[in-house]
């Protein structure tokens, strides 16, 4: 019972912040403005331009990779992301297109052990024009469900490490093979707004690519270091430090996800750019390149992106009927497309081959596609 009264006690609170949030920030969507564009290109350890300075409002960035090593690209405000693109292979551009406030932002060039550049947004016609959307007073009951959802979540991804952390304290590597997968899900199931903190990311989630020395790079940690010592080194020696650290992150990851200023497009908009970045990661291997746990991952992207569509739902219905329909009908792909490789409460153990990243690849991305106009069919952009 007083778990229950607490329970309460907190979503009234949250909803309370919320609606403080509505309440106090809403205004009118402008028409869009002509989109700025920015060349960006990468070459060593630099940006080239390394400062930039555009007006506020949309800038479409294209970032050309001339050096020899793929790499993302990302805007950071602070620790926080606001846009990113990965996986840029040498020889090859990306685009992006963002909307940004005025400000100073920072943006990584190449590996994340690079110096970053500069980003400087200035006020603009567009952005002091800015005024409210439709009421965000709507979205109230959905962002306070949300934030208790990442409440919830969080504690479950910590209690799931604490529970690896045992497992290598007991030196059971079988075990520990065990608890990875569903721990590292648990991430996933949280992921949209978990990759907005670009330090604790880093720590927590980025594979060996993006170092300079790859998996020798002493800022290698996190997840899918451990997932290296349990499957290409078949150690569990090194492991000790790097689980005790990743509590540490995940502790101060349910922190700032408890204080994190939520505005309703970012739902749709995160949920979007991770799906579409799983989308371009599969059929090169995924992320899990010695596990091999991209299902489970997969599963767990399923999940925390099928929450947000549910919160959102009742007001995409009455908005944009046909682009609810459209959502209902490629998350049911997407889990149909899982469903072949299930096997209990879990997945076959057996890797996937090309083929079947790149099927797996094809219901996400048409996913990601359809979430992306949630936004404007809500007027939020």
């Amino acid at each position: 019972m007083r778990a229950a009264v607490a329970a309460s006690a907190l979503l009234a609170l949250a909803g309370l912040a919320a609606f403080w949030y509505a309440s106090n920030h809403a205004r009118q969507a402008p028409p869009k403005a002509a989109d700025n564009a920015v060349t960006v290109t990468i070459r060593g350890n630099v940006c080239e331009p390394n400062e930039i300075t555009v007006p506020a409002g949309r800038t479409t960035f294209t970032i050309v990779n001339q050096s020899n090593r793929a790499l993302e690209w990302e805007i950071l405000d602070g620790v926080m992301v606001v846009e990113e693109r990965e996986n840029i292979a040498p020889g090859f551009s990306q685009t992006m297109t963002v909307k940004l406030q005025p400000g100073e932002f920072a943006i990584t060039c190449g590996l994340l052990s690079n110096p970053r550049g500069k980003l400087r947004v200035t006020p603009s016609a567009a952005s002091e024009a800015e005024a409210a959307r439709p009421s965000l007073v709507n979205y109230v009951g959905a962002l306070a469900e949300y934030q208790t959802f990442l409440r919830l979540e969080a504690g479950t991804l910590e209690d799931a490490v604490r529970a690896l952390s045992d497992a290598v304290q007991a030196g059971d590597l079988r075990q520990v093979r065990a608890l990875y997968a569903p721990a590292h899900q648990a991430y996933k199931r949280i992921e949209p707004m978990a990759e907005l903190f670009a330090d604790l990311d880093t720590r927590i989630n980025a594979r060996a690519d993006y170092f300079e020395k790859r998996e020798a790079d002493a800022g290698f940690t996190g997840f899918h270091r451990i997932e290296y010592a349990l499957y290409g080194q078949n150690d569990l020696k090194p492991l000790a430090p790097v689980v005790a650290q990743l509590i540490v992150d995940i502790g101060v990851l349910k922190e700032r996800l408890r204080g994190l200023n939520m505005p309703p497009e970012r739902l749709a908009s995160s949920a979007s750019k991770l799906l579409r970045r799983v989308a371009d990661n599969l059929p090169a291997g995924g992320e899990d390149h010695y596990g091999h746990a991209e299902l489970a991952n997969l599963q767990g992207g399923y999940e925390g992106t099928k929450k947000i569509a549910d919160l959102l739902q009742p007001l995409l219905v009455k908005a944009a009927p046909a682009l609810q329909k459209s959502l209902d009908e490629r998350f049911a792909a997407f889990d149909a497309a899982l469903a072949p490789y299930r096997e209990g409460e879990g997945f076959k153990p057996a890797p996937l081959d090309e083929a079947q990243r790149k099927a797996l690849a094809e219901p996400v991305r048409a996913l990601a596609e359809e979430l992306a106009k949630v936004n404007a069919a809500l007027g939020l952009e």
